[in-house]
């Protein structure tokens, strides 16, 4: 091929980062980990509350960008999973295992919703309504 063949060949679109998309994949965020040492069970309305010891977490060298972003946003209101893996652009996965870190760190903690096993029955909250209107 001469020189003046590979000028004549279309030139492919070569993606620069931006173009690329995310650079770091979902299991490099989490170390190859699916879960964490603790096994915490997270729903996705479970909600996480910053803890009172986590004001400095950018000073922590432990913690990845991912991790500190979470704490950031709970030490705001406290955020329910679900919420935090949509204003991070992350699957649940990866929050679940990165909230797990922060509980076993003790920088969250986690309110998980009560069971509907253990809500008061429908009927006892009719009986109290009535005999409240009767008062």
């Amino acid at each position: 091929m001469s020189d003046d063949d590979s000028q004549a060949l279309p030139s492919t679109p070569r993606w620069f980062d931006d173009d690329a998309g995310p650079v770091v994949r979902p299991y490099a965020m989490t170390r190859g980990r699916t879960t964490s040492p603790a096994q915490h069970r997270l729903d996705l309305i479970a909600v996480v509350v910053a803890e009172s010891r986590a004001d400095d977490t950018e000073a922590d060298q432990t913690l990845s960008p991912e991790h500190v972003d979470i704490v950031d946003l709970c030490r705001d209101s406290p955020q329910s999973v679900a919420e935090l893996a949509a204003e991070l652009d992350l699957p649940i996965g990866v929050i679940r295992v990165l909230i797990g870190d922060l509980v076993d760190d003790q920088l969250v903690h986690v309110t998980r919703p009560v069971p509907p096993a253990e809500l008061p029955d429908e009927s006892i909250l009719r009986d109290v309504i009535s005999g409240l209107r009767a008062l």
